[in-house]
């Protein structure tokens, strides 16, 4: 009888990592998860290794024994855009390194939408940069492009619910997006990992894949804004405000929360592209995966979190 292996994953005390964990842990999949520190939340089959992206000792803890790597830590915002480099491009190259230092085959990468425009944020940058050092890895990679993802925990959309609330969603100008809730992306990573011994099948070698809610042509902006109303149990006026606007917007959010800020010239770039629907041509082949959770339940039961938790 053989020990299990186990899935290393970093990032998993973030927003999508502690998701990974429930799916993992409903599952009986067996976790090591890098985290600057330990979650509050109890995880039976889930081993704590502490350190960050820049901790080779730490990686190489992480990485050794298990079927494969799921990178998932990342810097999605930041008042300081050369941060993006270190902790995104910086911090994949020394994930890769571990994997191959320590004979891990298998790498599931969490990159971004935002990656098929490099130009228009450091972000987007930093994610694309990411995406090449992986598929120059050597290793069997498989990368993930989720649009917006929401669910319980998540910070960011959480501003349009709190907004909705006062019957209010500010909007960037006309465009499309789709979305994905946080567990059904936590199922399709894991699902990406392949066979018990880590090795890849078929489609999942060597993809690129922009994942969804299964909602054809994504959703217009006034129609997401519209979703999140009714979640909230509220009609919404949703203005789109135009670029300058919304930079204008950034310098204040900047000025009055600082390091905090939510709303960065960084985001206020990718926020203004007309196009962030994930394209049916990297859709994930069905025989993997299929979403489970559509937009509007998910954002009803998402609403229904935010209240529980006493976030609204």
């Amino acid at each position: 009888m053989t020990l299990e292996q186990p899935i290393a994953i970093t990032g998993g005390t973030g927003f999508v990592g502690q998701a990974v964990l429930d799916v993992a842990g409903e599952n009986g999949v067996m976790i090591e998860a890098l985290a600057r520190k330990h979650s509050d939340r109890q995880h039976s089959r889930v081993e704590w290794v502490l350190g960050d992206l820049h901790d080779q000792k730490a990686l190489d803890r992480l990485a050794a024994g298990a079927r494969a790597v799921i990178h998932i830590a990342g810097l999605t915002n930041t008042p300081d855009p050369a941060q993006f480099a270190r902790v995104n491009v910086e911090g994949t190259a020394n994930v890769i390194a571990a994997a191959k230092r320590d004979g891990v085959k298998r790498f599931v990468f969490v990159s971004s939408l935002s990656a098929r425009e490099p130009q228009l944020s450091r972000y987007g940058a930093s994610k694309a940069e990411a995406e090449e050092l992986v598929k120059a890895s050597g290793l069997d990679w498989t990368i993930v492009r989720p649009p917006a993802v929401y669910g319980p925990r998540d910070v960011d959309m959480f501003e349009l619910f709190r907004t909705a609330k006062w019957g209010v969603v500010p909007l960037p100008p006309r465009g499309a997006t789709s979305i994905i809730h946080v567990h059904d992306l936590a199922r399709l990573l894991l699902s990406l990992v392949g066979s018990s011994n880590g090795a890849a099948t078929g489609p999942m070698s060597k993809q690129t894949y922009e994942p969804d809610d299964g909602r054809e042509g994504g959703w217009s902006h006034k129609e997401l804004a519209r979703a999140i109303g009714q979640a909230m149990g509220s009609r919404v006026l949703a203005p789109h405000l135009p670029k300058p606007v919304l930079e204008g917007a950034a310098r204040l959010d900047r000025l009055f929360r600082r390091g905090g800020a939510k709303l960065t010239a960084d985001r206020v770039g990718y926020m203004c592209h007309p196009n962030w629907v994930a394209r049916s041509d990297k859709a994930v082949p069905t025989s993997i995966w299929a979403p489970r959770i559509e937009g509007e339940v998910g954002l009803r039961q998402t609403a229904a979190w935010y209240r529980k938790e006493g976030w609204l």
